[in-house]
């Protein structure tokens, strides 16, 4: 839809200059009554939703609206002094509307109008958003000697009796804690409290309840870029780089679950009166599935994991004599859910990154492995509904060939499946290999 009305708007438009190229005439009725047809019709398309109300419509009506108003006067008054044609200034003139057209509907291109997922539960879902100070660590991305403070939000079952099991998320490497909201909002509708996470600094961006933002740290930014570029660091920096990132994420993780905790023997608030604190579930996309699976090695009341896409960096031991990563022999006993898509699963057999991921590791024997064909690693978050053009730039301009839809649809209804059968123990779970 918004290109069609990008590509109807600009044909419009090049009529109105070529008409008046053809006339000779610089002012003329049809242009009038064309803006302003223009103007109405794109409110028509909003009333009778068409079009979908966004702000990011915003500029777009603005340019139509002062188009239109602009005609309006032009055809209400006496034209006593009508300027000389002239076919330089008409052409310039189209240059620059059109620029101007394609400039105002960029916010539209980049964030389209789509549907949400599909929500199979029984339970209306509330969400609630909290920002929490951890007093026994200092923020190392700061010069003040301030406590780290890490932002959360809630997803859970409203008007519901009873207690759920907890679900915590991480998200991964520059992702925000709504990256993977409609997995949130599927598991909170059918009986989970679900809370997800932002890491300062580590995230895009963060918003605490003060209304404090905080930005991805550059630092961080460069040395992932660089991490993720063959060559640019040895492999004994890559390792290094990777645990210091493991740490800050579980360190948060933990502090997280045990404030959450804590707060469910209190039961202050109408969120932690609902979470069934002996079942508790750690899951995340990329660098926050590496983190759940290095937090449930920590912890001893997880009771469920699920990996999104993310490499066991926890589970890798480095050889400085040998230069070389392999993966821990510790028996991993915890039931374990991994989603790959094809970015990653091409590396489980070929890069020392992923050699823990390995299907063939028997440390990891027991978990279920599932590929998503066709998709490309943020298809596995809801990234590529919202905005495609931004999932398509952050893959390297590589699109994936599965349908959006299906991918994640089908990633929550597995993540859901799993979380029942480990948690609940309801049914059984025997996913397929390839989805």
């Amino acid at each position: 839809m918004e290109i069609l009305i990008l590509v109807v708007t600009l044909v419009f438009e090049l009529a109105i200059a070529v008409y008046s190229i053809v006339t000779k005439q610089s002012r003329n009725k049809m242009k009038s009554w064309t803006r302003i047809a223009m103007f109405i019709g794109f409110i028509m398309l909003s009333l009778g939703k068409v079009v979908v109300w966004e702000y990011t419509w915003g500029l777009f009506v603005g340019l139509l609206f002062i188009l239109a108003f602009k005609e309006m006067v032009a055809l209400l008054r006496k034209q006593i002094h009508i300027p000389r044609y002239k076919a330089f200034s008409t052409i310039w003139k189209f240059l620059l509307l059109a620029l101007t057209v394609v400039v105002t509907l960029v916010p539209v291109l980049l964030f389209p109008q789509y549907r949400l997922p599909q929500v199979t539960g029984p339970y209306p879902v509330a969400t609630a958003t909290y920002t929490y100070t951890d007093k026994n660590r200092i923020e190392e991305f700061k010069d003040q000697d301030d406590n780290r403070s890490v932002n959360v939000e809630f997803w859970y079952p409203e008007q519901a009796d009873g207690t759920y099991p907890l679900l915590v998320f991480s998200h991964g490497a520059f992702g925000i804690k709504t990256s993977n909201t409609s997995t949130f909002t599927e598991l909170a509708s059918h009986g989970y409290v679900v809370v997800s996470i932002d890491h300062p600094y580590y995230s895009f961006y963060t918003v605490s309840e003060d209304g404090k933002v905080v930005t991805v740290n550059p630092e961080y930014l460069q040395d992932f870029s660089n991490a993720n570029i063959k060559g640019v660091y040895p492999l004994g920096k890559f390792f290094e780089l990777n645990q210091k990132w493991m740490k800050l994420r579980t360190d948060d993780m933990d502090f997280v679950m045990d404030t959450i905790l804590d707060q469910a023997e209190q039961k202050k608030d109408s969120v932690y009166e609902r979470i069934d604190t002996q079942k508790i579930g750690v899951f995340g996309h990329s660098m926050g599935g590496a983190a759940s699976v290095a937090l449930s090695r920590e912890r001893d009341d997880i009771d469920a994991v699920v990996n999104i896409d993310g490499p066991f960096f926890s589970e890798l031991v480095y050889d400085k004599v040998t230069n070389e990563l392999t993966a821990k022999p510790e028996a991993y006993t915890i039931p374990l859910l991994n989603v790959y898509s094809d970015d990653v699963w091409i590396q489980l057999d070929n890069s020392s990154s992923y050699i823990a991921n390995s299907i063939s590791n028997e440390n990891f024997k027991g978990a279920f492995n599932v590929h998503f064909k066709g998709a490309k690693h943020l298809s596995l978050t809801d990234l590529p509904l919202f905005s495609p053009i931004l999932a398509n730039l952050l893959q390297e301009g590589r699109k994936a060939d599965i349908d959006k839809y299906y991918a994640i649809e089908s990633q929550n209804e597995l993540i859901l499946r799993f979380f029942d059968y480990a948690l609940k123990n309801q049914g059984q779970f025997a996913p397929k290999a390839t989805y």
